[in-house]
């Protein structure tokens, strides 16, 4: 069984020049008040009540990440959505499934860039 890679801000950030898929799971309010890592797919999982439609971001989701062996990095506020998100990939067979360890607000205290959205 693969596991879920934690990856740190620093890694994430040289990760973005080498073009890996960056997929940011936020809402667009949280897009707003943090702004977003230079490159990142902008792709709701759970709306504000904790809804979501896994049809529909699957579809997405495939379509930037169309092989189960193509390394990703799953991006949230702290880490606790991409967990659950990124265990979930890998059940569907995701085998280079990866996301920002401490998420954007780690992100932010390390004061890395983002843009604005």
């Amino acid at each position: 069984m693969n596991n879920l890679v934690d990856l740190q801000p620093k890694t994430v950030e040289k990760m973005i020049e080498d073009n890996i898929v960056m997929i940011d799971v936020r809402r667009a309010d949280e897009w707003k008040r943090t702004g977003v890592i230079k490159n990142a797919h902008l792709m709701t999982f759970f709306d504000e009540y904790g809804n979501h439609n896994v049809e529909n971001w699957m579809k997405k989701f495939q379509e930037l990440v169309p092989s189960k062996e193509q390394t990703f990095v799953l991006i949230c506020a702290h880490a606790n959505r991409t967990r659950t998100i990124g265990n979930f990939l890998i059940e569907q067979g995701y085998k280079n499934t990866a996301h920002l360890f401490g998420g954007m607000a780690l992100w932010q205290q390390e004061l890395r860039e983002t843009e604005k959205y």
